[in-house]
């Protein structure tokens, strides 16, 4: 059987759906950071795997069928392009190394199940991950952009350097 979630704004909060049931909710305001889990190249959001949630006292992993990459990022893209503190972390160099609630989740090929957990169970783990930003979506999708074009690594000759 397959299980629908998904995630929604009302007001502050994150709602996080599993069919029609509300199971958690997340206070935005009090994100800390956000980070989004991805796959090798990363060019669209199906190259996503999850995303981590810390928040002041617990972390939640919201699993790409959650929604949270797609809804609630680019719904309020304003609201996380002022609070920096979206980050992104190649799935190859961030294991999750801490102990995960029951279930064969590393069996799919998506990633983990949604869930909640004691920050201080998953902070040692995530601290040793490479991390890349403060970036949102659509800045990264323009460094992307940039990059690809011809002679993006070039740098540009300046006055001092014709000296």
């Amino acid at each position: 059987m397959h299980i629908t979630w998904r995630t929604a704004w009302q007001g502050q909060d994150i709602v996080i759906y599993r069919e029609d049931d509300e199971i958690d909710r997340l206070h935005a305001p009090s994100i800390e950071r956000v980070i989004f889990v991805y796959r090798a190249p990363f060019e669209t959001l199906s190259d996503l795997r999850y995303a981590l949630v810390q928040l002041p006292n617990d972390v939640a992993i919201l699993p790409l069928e959650t929604g949270f990459a797609g809804r609630v990022n680019f719904e309020r893209q304003a609201f996380w392009a002022e609070r920096a503190n979206v980050y992104w972390a190649l799935d190859q160099k961030s294991p999750l190394a801490f102990k995960h609630p029951a279930g064969r989740w590393w069996l799919r090929l998506g990633g983990p199940t949604y869930s909640r957990m004691p920050r201080n169970d998953v902070v040692s783990a995530i601290d040793t991950w490479p991390l890349e930003g403060p970036q949102t979506w659509e800045q990264r999708k323009w460094a992307r952009i940039a990059r690809s074009r011809p002679f993006a690594d070039i740098q540009p000759i300046t006055s001092a350097a014709q000296d």
